[in-house]
Parts: structure tokens; C-alpha cells; sequence
């Protein structure tokens, strides 16, 4: 921070400064608005969480989808910090309003991790450009409101990434350490962050370091995060007398993930399995529901290649990152003008990849291409939408934030060049 100048400090604390006002505002404001389920009947992820967490903060009992008995539906990252905020603030709205208020401050927080990495992949004011883009991204406000894990996720994927920068350039075991914890953290709100430390093989090889090291802080790594996994691990075993590793739902995503656009599978596929009834086939979140997703797949890659294929890869893409995660509009952008100007945003994000790509050092963009590709490959086997991309978000947005400052550049030298000739002083002659 010392090295930045005085304007470029001044708008990047006017920027967190504005983000936490304005999200506090908002979430205040538009208060239960942004409740996606009935309170009453809980029918949605976010209600059920809140019934989640009281029934924690009383009993003692995780349970989700199970009334009042123990589950392993879903990881207890949110109603742990859900029900510890209803401890202090109350279990009606006290609580409740205390959780928002927190993601506003992590929202705040992140505009500065925003700035941190892209000055540190790019440059200063591509990392200040990115800032004013989140503080303008609609969407962030919205899930500061929204009682779901994707704020709190967001803040920890870019820790991980400004952390997996550092070790890369310290090459300190400490560093390592600290991945261990936050992939820990991430996997107790989105089990699918495990994997996350399997970017450095990749990045230990193009920075050849030696296997004696790789080999030290992949245990080290391993040894931490399993050591914050135990807890979950003991509770489910004493509870269920059997090892679950994450949840026991995994096979509801991955079946869901079969739909193209929320359709039934080819008609032939209950001809060629009428074990299958087309009513009841989307039902069920355990192995049953596994066998039932890699049937359709089979089918589907046998029958109609082409679809499927473009399902499960530019498909993918669109879902995650082409719809925004803006399920109730703020005032003065309705939903379908979010949806244009996220095209727009997304249009913008993808030139600036391939920009960078042929523009930029490679080496400093493999940290923020490597996470970006891992969380969103992560996906493909899975159901896809929105939600699921929107913390990714931000990563896509330090490469449209680049393109626009390569654009502005463009624009600064050629203006340089038309005055060194005189151009400017013919154009005011005509």
C-alpha cells in the first residue's frame, strides 16, 4: 500500500467504504425481501437454513430435509455461523439481520482481496477498475442479502488465490499451512473446494521446484486439512455408524446435472430402461441416484453425442456465468436488464482471457486461470446454474477489467502518436 499513490489509495477505500455502506443500506432496507423460500413452509435453500440453524442453536441437531432428526444432507459451515449469530442477536430477525450485516462486511473486504490480486497478476489501475466494476455488480448485493453460503465462499476463494500467490513467491511452508486451513473452510460451506490444492502440481512443475518439496507441503497441505475435516468425520460416524466423507446427497447434483434444460432425458432412454419411470427418476440423492445420472449420460453420449457434448461444455459455461445470480431484482435494474448486462459483462470477461492469453505473461496468469478453470471443471458432472458461478465471478472480471485497460492504453498511445506528428493541430485546421 505504501507504494501506491495518493488518489489511487483514496478511490480504493472510497470503494470498500462505499460497497459496506451501500450493502448495509440495502440489506436494511430490503430486510426479508430477498428471501427466496416461505418462513412458514420452509421451500427453499435459504429458509431451511434459518430452520436449520435454530434447531442447531436449541437442540443441538443438525438435520435439513429431516424435521428434527440428525442428516448429513448438507456441511454445517452456514448454520454453524448462522446459529452463532442467533446466540448473540436473537433467533427471529436479530440474528438474521446480524448474518447480512456480516456479509456485507465480507462483501466490503473483498473489494479490497479484488485489488490486492489484480494489482499483483496485472497492475494498479487494472486492479482498480476491477474494484469499480464489483462495487457496480449488482449481483454482489444481492447475495449480501440472501441467506446462502455464496458470500461467504466468494471471500474464501479469493483468499485462497491471493494465499496460493504468495506461496508461490515465498515458498514458505507456512503459506501451505494456511491453504490447508482455507480449503478446509471452503469445504465445510462447498465440499467441491477440496480438490483446490491440486493447482500446484501444475504450478510446482512450471516453476520447477523440487519433488522433495512438492512432497513436504502436499503433506502438509493434506495433514491440516484433514485435521479440521476430523470433527465432521467423528460427528457422522457416532451419529450414522458409518464414514460419510462430505454429505450423502451428492447424487441429487450430479443426477440434476443430466437435465438439459430442466427436460426428461431422450424418449428412447425409458424404452431402453423401463426401470425407470419418468415421474420418479429426478427423485433420490444417494448411489441410486448415481447409477440413474450415469445411465442417462451413457445413453445420451450414445445417442445424441453432439448435445451432450455441448451440454456438458459450453453448456456448462453458460449456465454458470451467463445467467446473474440476482434472483430479486434492486431497484433500479430489473432482472432482464441484469440479464443483458451480464451478457455484455460475460462478452467483455471472455475477450479479455483471450487478450491476456496473447498479451500477458503466462506464468503470472496461471494462478488466477488455474482456480478459475478448477471451479468451474468442478462442475461439469453437476448441476449448473447461476448461484454456482457467481462467486467465480469475480475471477472473470480482473480479465474484462484487463481488457479495458489494454483499451484505454490503446486509445492514450495512439493519442501520443497523433500529437508527436501534429495530428490533433491539422484536425483543429480543418
Amino acid at each position: 500500500m505504501s507504494e501506491l499513490s495518493r488518489p489511487a489509495k483514496m478511490l480504493l477505500f472510497g470503494l470498500i467504504a462505499f460497497v459496506g455502506i451501500l450493502s448495509c443500506i440495502i440489506v436494511l432496507v430490503y430486510n426479508d425481501y430477498f428471501l427466496l423460500g416461505d418462513p412458514i413452509k420452509p421451500n427453499n435453500d435459504d429458509v431451511k437454513y434459518i430452520q436449520t440453524s435454530r434447531l442447531l442453536l436449541n437442540e443441538g441437531v443438525l438435520a435439513y430435509n429431516t424435521k428434527d432428526q440428525p442428516s448429513a444432507f448438507i456441511m454445517p459451515g452456514l448454520p454453524l455461523i448462522l446459529s452463532g449469530f442467533m446466540a448473540v442477536f436473537g433467533q427471529e430477525q436479530g440474528g438474521v439481520i446480524a448474518f447480512r450485516i456480516f456479509q456485507c462486511i465480507l462483501q466490503a473486504l473483498s473489494i479490497y482481496l479484488i485489488f490486492w490480486i489484480g494489482r499483483r497478476i496485472f497492475n494498479t489501475r487494472v486492479a482498480l477498475i476491477a474494484c469499480i466494476i464489483s462495487a457496480l455488480y449488482l449481483p454482489d448485493y444481492f447475495s449480501s442479502g440472501v441467506i446462502l453460503s455464496e458470500t461467504i465462499f466468494r471471500t474464501l476463494l479469493l483468499l485462497l488465490v491471493c494465499v496460493t500467490i504468495l506461496a508461490m513467491e515465498r515458498n514458505k511452508s507456512s503459506m501451505y499451512i494456511l491453504i490447508g486451513v482455507l480449503t478446509a473452510a471452503a469445504a465445510y460451506f462447498k465440499p467441491h473446494a477440496s480438490l483446490y490444492p491440486a493447482v500446484f502440481l501444475i504450478l510446482w512443475w512450471r516453476a520447477k521446484i523440487p519433488w522433495r518439496l512438492m512432497l513436504k507441503y502436499t503433506f502438509l497441505m493434506a495433514i491440516v486439512y484433514i485435521a479440521l475435516l476430523t470433527p465432521w468425520w467423528i460427528r457422522n460416524w457416532i451419529t450414522f455408524h458409518e464414514f460419510i466423507l462430505f454429505t450423502n446427497s451428492g447424487g441429487s447434483p450430479f443426477l440434476l446435472g443430466t437435465r438439459i434444460k430442466w427436460q426428461l432425458p431422450p424418449a428412447g432412454f425409458f424404452v431402453a430402461h423401463p426401470e425407470y419411470d419418468p415421474e420418479t427418476i429426478f427423485q433420490g440423492a444417494d448411489s441410486r441416484a448415481i447409477q440413474k445420472g450415469l445411465d442417462i449420460i451413457a445413453y445420451g453420449f450414445k445417442h445424441e453425442p453432439l448435445k451432450y457434448l455441448h451440454w456438458f461444455t459450453v453448456g456448462r459455461w453458460v449456465e454458470l456465468y451467463f445467467h446473474p445470480f440476482y434472483s430479486r431484482p434492486i431497484w433500479p435494474i430489473s432482472r432482464p436488464v441484469m440479464n443483458v448486462l451480464q451478457i455484455a459483462l460475460m462478452i467483455l470477461n471472455m475477450a479479455g482471457i483471450v487478450w491476456a492469453l496473447v498479451k500477458h505473461k503466462f506464468s503470472r496468469l496461471l494462478p488466477l486461470l488455474l482456480a478459475l478453470a478448477y471451479f468451474t471443471v468442478i462442475y461439469v458432472p453437476f448441476v449448473a446454474f447461476n448461484r454456482y458461478g457467481y462467486p467465480n465471478m469475480v475471477l472473470l472480471i480482473l480479465f474484462g477489467s484487463y481488457m479495458i485497460d489494454q483499451f484505454l492504453t490503446g486509445i492514450n498511445i495512439g493519442r501520443w502518436g497523433r500529437m508527436k506528428k501534429g495530428g490533433p493541430l491539422q484536425h483543429e485546421k480543418h
